[in-house]
């Protein structure tokens, strides 16, 4: 363990909220404001690194996040929704006052730390994760029972990192030191000395300045980083599943803004429409939507098209909506899987996919189509249909 820096511009002490308190912090759920490793360094490292920028440090349950954005006053229809939110914190930290517009860095990390835990809450809802039988990280798998990855977080040993920073040459400048990385967007990015999935971001990118369109960007690429530590992170899934499932818990935060990924070089397809059902809607009418057999042949995210992007959401949609306990089943199938020798299993994902998604889903792939286009038409089976 790293022993906290303490440079008076993120000293834990000056957290009005729970002034580095460790009851406080317990109290609510916070594990520490600094102190951790974090990338291929720690908190102490990373504030040297980026010595201009002030890097709130909190690390809750399952995460470790360093937000370094600036206050926030909130506004318009915004407002209502912090508020609501500030309302729940409130109850955790009683210095919180949760009819305040302003949003400290402070605070904000607090916030920021609390909306990452429901989205762990999410996911394992979604999932249908029973928690208790996820590994300790410290026992090693024995071979017998079922395979849920090395640690407990989600499967890996290391707990998710989130680095929210001011600008494009924060993000590089960190990215460059830490994983020789040049790019200029948001990262995510494989920790494997660690065994930890991280997201770097920073707020000049899009709408990010605007919390709101930030939570739900956060809780994209932490729906895809959960999902990628889920019984560990030793190989690819399918593209389809991971993005539409990052749509999904951003839209449940706001449709009004949405994240896109794309391969690394190539420029994301966008679109500032809010209204996806009707999107979809459309290309189900015109019979321009992809086939489930064309999404899991998709092998980069630079070949997502935004027709792409608007089915896999609804896909997975439906799949939740409808399908909930097979949706959970057949991504633990794709998760995890070992050889006979006890070695994790990449190999002929498609064909185990197919397999699974007939067992799990209970249709075949043109049958899935069928039954998911009328389910965005509004048309009932008539099995379903009450005499």
């Amino acid at each position: 363990m790293a022993v906290q820096d303490k440079n008076p511009k993120n000293d834990p002490e000056t957290c009005p909220y729970c002034h580095g308190d460790p009851a406080l912090m317990a109290a609510g759920g916070i594990v520490s404001h600094g102190g951790f490793e974090f990338g291929r360094t720690d908190t102490a490292g990373v504030d040297k690194l980026l010595a201009n920028d002030d890097i709130r440090w909190i690390e809750s349950k399952h995460f470790e996040f360093g937000f370094a954005g600036p206050p926030y006053r909130a506004a318009g229809p915004e407002k209502k929704l912090l508020q609501a939110e500030l309302a729940e914190l409130a109850q955790l930290f009683p210095e919180i006052n949760p009819k305040t517009k302003f949003l400290d860095p402070w605070l904000r990390a607090h916030m920021y730390a609390y909306r990452a835990e429901k989205t762990w809450d999410r996911f394992i809802e979604i999932m249908q994760i029973d928690e208790a039988t996820l590994p300790d990280g410290i026992t090693q798998w024995d071979g017998r029972g079922e395979y849920r990855g090395e640690g407990p977080y989600m499967g890996q040993k290391g707990k998710y990192e989130v680095l929210i920073l001011p600008g494009e040459g924060d993000l590089v400048a960190y990215l460059t030191d830490q994983f020789g990385l040049h790019t200029k967007m948001t990262n995510r990015w494989n920790v494997m000395t660690r065994d930890s999935i991280a997201v770097t971001i920073h707020l000049r990118q899009a709408d990010l300045k605007k919390d709101l369109a930030l939570r739900g960007h956060v809780a994209f690429n932490l729906a895809h980083n959960l999902l990628d530590g889920y019984e560990h992170y030793s190989y690819e899934t399918p593209i389809w599943i991971h993005e539409g499932l990052a749509h999904f818990f951003e839209r449940e935060v706001s449709p009004k803004y949405n994240s896109f990924d794309s391969g690394e070089g190539s420029t994301a397809v966008e679109t500032s429409k809010s209204d996806w059902d009707a999107e979809v809607k459309k290309l189900v009418k015109a019979k321009k939507t992809p086939r489930m057999a064309e999404l899991i042949a998709i092998r980069s995210y630079a070949d997502l098209t935004l027709a792409d992007h608007f089915t896999t959401w609804s896909m997975v949609k439906y799949l939740i909506e409808e399908h909930a306990e097979g949706f959970a089943n057949l991504n633990r199938e794709l998760h995890g899987r070992l050889m006979a020798d006890g070695t994790l299993d990449s190999q002929n994902l498609p064909k185990v996919h197919r397999e699974a998604f007939k067992r799990d889903i209970g249709m075949g792939y043109a049958e899935f189509d069928e039954a998911w286009m009328n389910w965005v038409l509004g048309i009932v089976p008539e099995e379903e249909v009450e005499e």
